[in-house]
């Protein structure tokens, strides 16, 4: 099993009219893969949130590895 850390980001529009990027949440999970983290996270996040689709709350997710400086986006 490996250690990831999976955020859930949003674009929002700040005070500036610029878009800027929030993390909504992050979660620290153990699985075999990224694949698998991201199914988990999402799983727990609509669990948390009282939500049937993860995306009603963020844009994307974020994958980091906590084994090795390593990321990916998913959206």
């Amino acid at each position: 099993m490996s250690r990831f850390v999976v955020s859930f980001m949003k674009d929002v529009l700040g005070d500036n009219g610029r878009e800027r990027e929030v993390c909504q949440s992050s979660l620290e999970i153990n699985a075999s893969n990224e694949g698998q983290a991201a199914e988990m996270a999402k799983q727990k996040f609509c669990e948390a949130q009282a939500l049937c689709d993860w995306s009603l709350h963020a844009d994307r997710i974020r994958i980091d590895s906590a084994d090795f400086p390593h990321s990916h986006s998913l959206g």
